[in-house]
């Protein structure tokens, strides 16, 4: 079955904000739209001089055709090869010279491109950021150049056995929606690739009316908006792209296993289970169910696994949430001579016991507020606001940020129980394991 996947133009429902307080990073929001689609969000936070720009495109790997697969991520590299206006390395040495920081990073769902720079200087990231929007060179001897670079990136992702191990769990997992796929693509869709493919990639996606540009820290709210039209109010926008069929998720159909060889002599376990969208009331749940089995020495797995049985050299979990579906992860290598069920059924027995048994008050207030901490991290720096921000504004609704603290607070053991009961389940989850042996 094949169903609809819309690369979709940020929502213009909710009223922007004004000077709008966001709790517990001491910044407050200013939204508006720019005529021509872009959305604008800035995050005024006096104190420390500098200014975070992070540009958003509501557009990453689950948004391209087959024959695109890998597309989003290879682009956001051409990204800093130059425009008509711009040569070649002029985003890098601009920033250096200016004293300043810059990156990139491609998702599933969205393409970011950040800078950082002291107050004073960020208009800098505006002329640049607005220029290569539209204006990409995308010069085919730089393509074929900076194709290799990503080919051999890809090489070297194959030779890790975690990366091989998890990449086979996620296509079991989601199936063929590109969710089971790896970002950054695939060889027989990356050496055929062409500028002409990149191209009408990019002309379709890297628009005003798909990206929401995030400023934060230092500024002031009318003059770095009137900085912002200044750079990009003239830029057109064309329709919002139209529709990328794919497979759908896959749906969850009894416990499915996988079993590799790796010529070393770790046992290596990746566990995935098939779980829910970002934002979603259980994705605070899974938050703390991470925590719990994993976030430091006293933790249910780590304490069981590493501490006191000694089955394993490392045990972690994560929850990864995303705008159409999430899998929460848990990731273990066995003690050189430990046998891997066994490994595995203890894993299993901690699961089943966070089910079956009341979880103490004393551990769920010590999980709270390892959980605060990490979100006050999270703001920490105008840049660490802006990502944690944006990530939101793009995947789901930054609005789910004014009652954070509330809805953190709310996740009670009772709540926690039930949605492991409900995701945690074998009905839901893969099992993958990298065995020693001769490669396969």
């Amino acid at each position: 079955m094949i169903g609809p996947m819309t690369i979709q133009a940020e929502s213009r429902k909710p009223a922007p904000a004004r000077g709008l307080a966001l709790p517990g990073t001491g910044a407050k929001v200013h939204e508006h739209y720019l005529r021509n689609g872009l959305r604008v969000v800035l995050l005024e936070r006096p104190g420390d001089p500098v200014v975070t720009s992070l540009l958003w495109y509501g557009a990453g790997s689950r948004h391209e055709a087959p024959h695109e697969a890998g597309v989003a991520h290879f682009l956001e590299h051409m990204m800093f090869k130059g425009t008509k206006r711009f040569g070649k390395g002029s985003v890098d040495a601009t920033t250096t010279s200016l004293g300043g920081s810059n990156n990139a990073f491609t998702s599933f769902d969205h393409t970011a491109y950040w800078f950082e720079l002291a107050s004073d200087r960020f208009e800098a990231a505006l002329e640049l950021e607005a220029d290569r929007m539209r204006g990409l060179l995308l010069d085919p001897a730089e393509f074929i150049s900076e194709k290799a670079v990503v080919l051999e990136e890809l090489s070297m992702g194959r030779d890790d056995p975690w990366r091989r191990l998890s990449q086979d769990v996620s296509h079991e997992l989601f199936g063929r929606h590109p969710y089971g796929a790896p970002i950054i693509g695939h060889p027989e869709t990356l050496q055929p690739m062409s500028v002409e493919i990149m191209r009408a990639w990019y002309e379709r996606t890297y628009q005003p009316c798909m990206g929401t540009l995030v400023l934060a820290g230092d500024l002031h709210p009318t003059s770095t908006l009137s900085m912002v039209r200044k750079h990009f109010g003239s830029i057109e926008s064309g329709p919002a792209p139209a529709p990328v069929l794919c497979a759908p998720l896959r749906e969850p159909e009894g416990e499915r296993r996988i079993e590799k060889r790796w010529d070393d002599a770790a046992s290596r376990l990746v566990m995935a289970y098939s779980t829910v969208p970002v934002g979603t009331d259980e994705d605070f749940d899974l938050d703390l169910i991470d925590t719990l089995l994993t976030g430091g020495r006293v933790s249910r797995l780590y304490k069981r696994l590493v501490l006191t049985d000694g089955l394993a050299t490392m045990v972690g979990s994560s929850s990864d949430t995303r705008m159409e579906g999430g899998a929460f992860w848990i990731n273990a290598e066995a003690v050189p001579g430990v046998d891997p069920a066994e490994l595995e059924r203890v894993i299993e027995e901690e699961i089943t016991r966070l089910v079956d048994e009341p979880i103490p008050a004393k551990e769920m207030r010590r999980v709270q507020r390892t959980l605060r901490s990490g979100d006050a991290f999270e703001a920490e720096t105008v840049s660490d606001l802006a990502e944690w921000f944006g990530g939101f504004a793009v995947d789901a609704d930054w609005r789910m940020l004014l009652d954070w603290e509330e809805r953190r607070a709310a996740v009670n053991a009772k709540r926690v129980r039930a949605t492991a009961r409900q995701l945690l389940t074998r009905e839901r989850r893969v099992v993958g394991w990298s065995l020693p042996g001769k490669e396969s």
